[in-house]
């Protein structure tokens, strides 16, 4: 390459996020470029998961015809306006396998004509004034900002005392018959770790799943990143005697002994009484870190939660370097096991909200918003209909509101999808223009959800007919008012079986009462 490139955005990365990005940057007519090292888009899922089944719901027959409804279940598809291609339409199973995924990104691309630069590894970004960034071959790339979409791509070492004596989930052989008759301890607790010991039960003598802390389940948690059912085979082994098991502590050094290994393991359990444990093998199934290593001391971002994230704003920008920004499972930093950021169904949302920032914060592009007329019925009508539909709310429960912004003069405007911390932050700062009051609309599990067992009946659960909401721990819609980002009083519309909060007299009534008792303006 002889000339330097000059962009609006450069995005690295072409996986999920990087094509959702790009989707939304060619719409905008922005000039952009996708780069990526790999040969084609999703270069990550040609290799993971190291199994080949993705854990991602692909659940095609619905019963429903509204395209927003259908991604609610469809956590593989992007976003777009034509709603194609969709990833229901290649493969009916519900965990479908990787190569479906590769195949899916690679059809988004080229339906789309999104611009992208394979074969292209860009391993420094400087940041004279504008960023800079040079590719494996010396060509460079001048950008006003940068959108980092590579997701995590460096495994995560534990500081483990021989650590580097193990084998690594990355490049771990995965023929169940190499592990025949042999003694496996796998490090870590996540699906990546149940998905291998799934993979040997059949094969292996005893296998081991080590980790410190209690194990944390999807289905309790609501957090799709602990351990799924479709792993959790291993926990029958354990529990039914099958000669498998988890060991609760931490691993504390790993020495060689002959032909195997000598594990020393700190057990929470037993008041840290510490055993050492022979092994024929050990695997490290500790998951991925971000690597940060391209970034010149200048423009290298700071990083959080033990060095594996890049550290964020409410706005997905670096705390330390303005206008880099970050799309994708990296985000996950800003609701680090709560939400679903980390994952196709959460951050295609994300992305678009991130878009809608760029847009208003650089372009002069207001994000989208209706008037509406300012009752207690025009706004409940509005806030019902909205969670009667909404997937992007659904998906990124807690995480992602609706605003109703109340002026001064009695204007009142609906606007849909913003992260919640940064619709804070844009408040107080007169992003939003003058708003003396304003609602929050948020889909949310209800407090201590987590540590409740959903299928245990004597929990008790909130009645179908009671109006007050405030004990439904299932997912639920929540309305909040604030004034300059303080909490001035909140509502908690009544959890239902079929996620339908259209009752007049449950859902309908208490909500336009609350609002008309709190008497925002226009609303009294």
């Amino acid at each position: 390459m002889s000339a330097e490139e000059t962009l609006d955005y450069l995005v690295i990365g072409a996986g999920p996020a990087g094509l959702q990005m790009g989707y939304f940057l060619g719409r905008s007519g922005h000039r952009y470029l996708i780069v990526e090292s790999g040969e084609s888009p999703g270069t990550f899922f040609t290799a993971f998961p190291r199994h080949r089944q993705l854990i991602s719901s692909n659940k095609v027959h619905t019963g429903w015809t509204d395209p927003e409804l259908n991604l609610r279940v469809d956590w593989n598809s992007l976003l777009t306006e034509e709603n194609d291609p969709l990833f229901t339409r290649y493969t009916p199973r519900y965990f479908p396998p990787a190569e479906d995924m590769v195949r899916y990104l690679g059809d988004f691309a080229v339906r789309h004509g999104l611009v992208i630069r394979f074969g292209t590894r860009i391993v420094e970004i400087t940041k004279p004034d504008d960023f800079v960034a040079t590719d494996q071959d010396g060509g460079t790339y001048r950008a006003k900002r940068v959108i980092v979409a590579t997701g995590v791509t460096k495994p995560y070492i534990p500081d483990i005392e021989g650590a580097e004596l193990a084998e690594r989930y990355v490049d771990m052989p995965v023929d169940p018959a190499g592990y025949t008759n042999q003694k496996v301890l796998i490090i870590g607790r996540g699906n990546s770790a149940f998905e291998t010991a799934d993979n040997l039960i059949e094969t292996a003598a005893v296998i081991h799943v080590a980790g410190s802390g209690s194990l944390r389940l999807a289905w309790q948690t609501h957090f799709v990143g602990h351990l799924r059912a479709v792993n959790n085979n291993f926990l029958d082994t354990y529990q039914l005697k099958s000669q498998n098991a988890l060991l609760d502590g931490r691993v504390l050094s790993i020495r060689r002994d002959g032909d195997g290994y000598l594990v020393r393991v700190a057990f929470e359990r037993v008041n840290e009484v510490i055993k050492e444990i022979r092994y024929d093998r050990v695997i490290l199934a500790t998951g991925f870190r971000f690597d940060a290593s391209i970034f010149a001391p200048e423009c290298r971002p700071e990083l959080a939660i033990k060095d594996r994230f890049p550290a964020q704003t409410a706005a997905w920008e670096s705390v330390n370097v303005p206008s880099l920004y970050f799309a994708g499972t990296i985000t996950q930093v800003r609701d680090f096991k709560k939400s679903t950021s980390g994952f196709i169904h959460g951050f295609r949302y994300a992305v678009r909200a991130l878009h809608r920032i760029l847009e208003h914060r650089h372009h002069g592009v207001p994000w989208p918003a209706r008037e509406l007329d300012g009752t207690p019925e025009a706004v409940t009508g509005a806030i019902i209909e909205r969670v009667n539909r909404t997937s992007a709310l659904w998906q990124m429960f807690g995480f992602l509101g609706d605003a109703v912004f109340f002026a001064a003069d009695g204007s009142v405007r609906y606007a849909e999808e913003m992260p919640v911390d940064y619709l804070h932050d844009a408040v107080t700062r007169g992003e939003f223009g003058d708003v003396d009051t304003y609602l929050t609309v948020t889909l949310e599990y209800g407090a201590d959800h987590d540590k409740v067992n959903p299928f245990d009946v004597s929990a008790g659960r909130v009645s179908q007919e009671d109006t007050s909401g405030l004990d439904g721990r299932y997912l639920h819609p929540v309305v909040r008012r604030y004034r300059a980002g303080q909490l001035l009083d909140e509502h908690h519309v009544t959890e239902n079986l079929e996620n339908e909060w259209d009752s007049e007299r449950v859902h309908r009534a208490p909500l336009r009462e609350y609002l008309r008792a709190q008497q925002p303006v226009s609303l009294a």
